[in-house]
């Protein structure tokens, strides 16, 4: 705790820092460039200002700019790694991990999901969406015990056609027991981790062939 503390208030110290800087810069920068602009209007016409001389000035004040911005993108990169980014993520790789997410990826013909029901169902219907919403598959769920249940779609649509792998699909699960009471469900993904990567700022795991935010894993275990 007290090291990750220690990590935090320094980065959050740096950064501060490089903000001030770079509003420092700025305001030199827009100075600098307006007492250039005065003097070039008032000098005297028989003995021009030395070209050489501001261009260096100007090349001197951009590369101040530039090693800031440099510095902002490391600070940033840095920041990403000590807050569970791809750095601490790369260590899931090999091994099996659980995500809480309702999309999986069709590979091999299927997809594999678990739902937990929060108790015992006496029935559920489970429909298959694809990546603009447009239900493809809907079933009665076979298994409505209370606790963890697994469910693998062979990936055919209504009609019975296969579709093509690649895809990516959301599952919903519609249960209640024998009242009539809706019973609640979390679904999640589980497989074993394959890679992981930045985007957009944000972790992803490849659990299997769906990609998942680090953030939505739950567990993970060797294999």
């Amino acid at each position: 705790m007290t090291t990750t503390a220690a990590t935090s208030n320094t980065a959050s110290t740096t950064q501060t820092n490089l903000t001030a800087g770079q509003t420092s810069l700025n305001e030199s920068y827009s100075t600098f460039l307006t007492l250039l602009t005065t003097q070039l209007k008032n000098q005297d016409p028989t003995a021009p200002l030395d070209t050489n001389a501001f261009t260096q000035q100007l090349v001197a004040m951009t590369g101040v700019q530039q090693q800031l911005l440099s510095n902002q993108l490391l600070q940033q990169i840095a920041g990403s790694t000590s807050n569970g980014g791809v750095g601490s993520a790369v260590g899931l790789i090999g091994k099996t991990a659980t995500a809480t997410s309702s999309t999986a990826t069709l590979s091999g013909g299927a997809a594999n999901w678990t739902y937990n029901l929060a108790g015992a169902a006496a029935g559920a219907t489970i429909t298959v969406s694809d990546s603009n919403g447009k239900a493809v598959y809907s079933t009665s769920a076979t298994n409505l015990a209370a606790g963890k249940n697994t469910f693998t779609w062979n990936g055919k649509n209504f009609s019975g056609a296969q579709l093509a792998d690649g895809g990516t699909y959301t599952l919903a699960i519609s249960a209640a027991d024998s009242s009539g009471t809706a019973v609640a469900s979390t679904i999640s993904v589980t497989g074993t981790v394959g890679s992981v990567a930045e985007t957009n700022g944000t972790t992803m795991v490849n659990i299997g062939p769906t990609a998942v935010p680090l953030s939505s894993i739950t567990s993970v275990t060797n294999p």
